[in-house]
């Protein structure tokens, strides 16, 4: 099999990483950090890229490309640990295009794509502890339109994002509905994150909505698996980077009159990052490639490559904070950053536990050496 990138997926990667690193250095992530975690200008230099219409098609003003160019893409914003939310509008466009209304298509992709309307997903509920079909936001169907009645945590950028697309329960089944933020009815309280970025609490309260579709649970799976995939292609990046930062670091910070990277302990320990690195990149691949897979087979590719990325996620990130030494805490290195934003993306979408546990439960019968 052919791993190797297209003239066109290089050519991405690399106005990816140029843009990474000459307009989005560690400075002005930090005054972004500072100034509440979101800035609209550097969205708008995202979009200008063309990266928030990659899932959109060309004729609603996209640049209809697929999975793995989503993966490139998100792989390079987090070697820089980017803290603008691009995989939101991969998810938003993926699945207004897939399950939207020709008007609701019309209405909103080509705002997505262009980067005037950052559209998020508003799934979150204090009582689902990552399980996608519990939902206690209610819609009601009123003249001919829908209004939504609930609450929605840790909505990314939610106090700055234009809309939401969110699950709710109408006639007793889950449907997919999208809410502008400027409605009556709405209300944010925006908060910074662990890593820097930001997120708010969605409050809805008879919101005017209107229907995505009334399958709002594969809609909802289909989002969050696009979610996961984008999640495991950063986190692959910032573990990347993380390993490049404390070798050089190794090869510089003296002790005992000679580099630490002499010390052969320290050498093993810095294998080990990389053999947990590539066991994350193959399995942030397999993700990408299972994107357009029947749905059953999707959700399994999705769990297992969250599971893996969440154990290498953890391992890189402390080790590279510990050999580090005590400079590897400090907020004013960027190695703690790494090690914040790797912690974060551990557990969106579903932790380590939550996925081994998903792992586990979509195992057939025919799995195991005894098979």
């Amino acid at each position: 099999m052919d791993f190797d990138f297209s003239d066109d997926q290089v050519q991405l990667r690399d106005a990816v990483r140029k843009w990474v690193d000459k307009g989005y250095d560690f400075e002005r992530r930090r005054g972004i950090e500072r100034a509440g975690g979101f800035s609209r200008e550097a969205y708008t230099e995202l979009a200008e890229l063309g990266l928030c219409g990659l899932y959109i098609s060309e004729d609603d003003g996209g640049l209809g490309m697929g999975p793995i160019e989503g993966m490139v893409v998100m792989e390079e914003l987090g070697r820089g640990i980017v803290l603008e939310p691009l995989a939101q509008s991969l998810m938003a466009g993926g699945v207004l295009s897939g399950y939207a209304p020709a008007e609701l298509k019309a209405a909103w992709l080509p705002g997505i794509a262009s980067g005037e309307a950052l559209v998020v997903l508003a799934h979150q509920e204090r009582k689902a502890r990552y399980k996608l079909e519990r939902c206690e936001a209610v819609a009601q169907a009123q003249g001919n339109g829908w209004v939504l009645t609930g609450v929605k945590n840790m909505v990314s950028a939610g106090d700055h994002a234009e809309a939401y697309l969110v699950p709710a329960m109408a006639q007793g089944k889950m449907a997919l509905f999208l809410v502008e933020r400027n409605q009556a009815g709405v209300t944010t309280r925006g908060y910074g994150t662990q890593d820097g970025s930001r997120a708010a609490d969605v409050t809805l309260q008879l919101a005017q909505a209107q229907l995505v579709t009334l399958d709002g649970l594969t809609a909802l799976n289909h989002a969050v698996d696009i979610g996961i995939a984008a999640t495991c292609a950063q986190a692959v990046g910032v573990m990347d980077k993380a390993t490049d930062v404390t070798v050089d670091y190794m090869n510089t910070r003296k002790q005992f009159g000679v580099t630490i990277a002499s010390f052969q302990a320290l050498r093993h320990r810095v294998a080990d990052m990389k053999m947990q690195l590539e066991l994350a990149r193959s399995m942030s691949y397999y993700a990408s490639l299972k994107l357009n897979a029947p749905e059953a087979e999707r959700r399994r590719a999705m769990a297992r490559a969250k599971y893996q990325l969440g154990t290498a996620m953890r391992f890189v990130g402390q080790q590279a904070v510990q050999l580090h030494g005590g400079i590897g805490v400090t907020d004013e290195y960027i190695v703690s950053h790494y090690f914040k934003q790797l912690t974060q993306l551990d557990i969106s979408f579903g932790d380590t536990l939550h996925h081994l546990g998903e792992v586990s439960a979509q195992m057939q019968d025919s799995a195991g050496v005894f098979a």
